[in-house]
């Protein structure tokens, strides 16, 4: 029962981290907000704890593949114009919120708080430092 109760907590602290994050980009009028950062986080969270209960001895394989994944996903959201490319934030925020995913799932609370934290933060600047 214990152990449930510690996956149902990895999933809702990825949720919560996926939604704060997305909250921000959904702020700057981003395409990718709330919803598509919540799945991802919530998504790697969840692929994390199935492969390290399904193949423990072979994770680092099935984290490789996850990270690819993200990486298309990610890279779906680039947009080239001539010689303006617009989109990388957003698919490094994708990318990080897949990472802080990950990290939940593996168990590393604390850390993943403090990069979801520093991902907010990085956001938060741009906008700032865009301003001046």
């Amino acid at each position: 029962m214990y152990e449930f109760l510690a996956e149902v907590f990895k999933l809702l602290l990825s949720w919560i981290l996926g939604t704060l994050v997305g909250m921000e980009r959904e702020q700057a009028h981003k395409p990718v907000g709330i919803r598509t950062l919540s799945l991802v986080a919530l998504g790697s969270t969840f692929v994390t704890i199935v492969a390290l209960k399904s193949f423990p001895g072979d994770i680092a394989r099935v984290l490789s593949g996850l990270i690819t994944g993200i990486g298309f996903l990610g890279a779906g959201a680039v947009i080239a114009k001539g010689k303006d490319i617009m989109g990388l934030t957003t698919a490094a925020s994708i990318w990080a919120m897949a990472i802080v995913g990950i990290g939940i799932g593996m168990g590393e609370f604390l850390l993943s708080s403090i990069f979801a934290a520093l991902i907010y933060f990085i956001l938060i600047e741009g906008k700032i430092t865009k301003k001046k």
